[in-house]
């Protein structure tokens, strides 16, 4: 699991469209994406590593989201922070559960009162 956060904290994320920008490169990441939720200044990131190499998958999709979002945008220079936050998930815990903690983040940080009204998540066990 990654997290990782917008430069300066900015809230790009109340943008949607910013967001659905974002969700493009998580799909298409080189990974096996099973969750992730975007809040209004960061990204947590639940995927299958495989042989990949942890820094550079988040290395491309902060470098690829970048690029779509300032296109998006019209503008220029680096919307991540530097770094991420990584924690390796042990075989015996709960990735559902784990994921279910992770999504649910909206409504603990008070954005919605129910989970479906989010729009910037996604978790395979739908």
């Amino acid at each position: 699991m990654v997290t990782t956060v917008i430069e300066g904290r900015a809230r790009l994320f109340i943008d949607w469209r910013i967001g659905r920008t974002v969700a493009r490169e998580l799909v298409d990441a080189p990974v096996e994406t099973l969750a992730w939720v975007l809040m209004p200044d960061h990204l947590h990131w639940l995927f299958v590593l495989g042989d990949e190499d942890l820094a550079v998958v988040v290395r491309t999709m902060k470098s690829r989201s970048a690029r779509a979002v300032n296109h998006l945008l019209a503008r220029e220079g680096s919307m991540w922070q530097k770094g991420y936050h990584d924690y390796a998930i042990r075989c015996e815990e709960d990735l559902c559960k784990l994921a279910r903690y992770m999504v649910a983040n909206p409504l603990r940080a008070g954005l919605v009162e129910k989970i479906g009204d989010y729009p910037l998540w996604d978790a395979v066990w739908l």
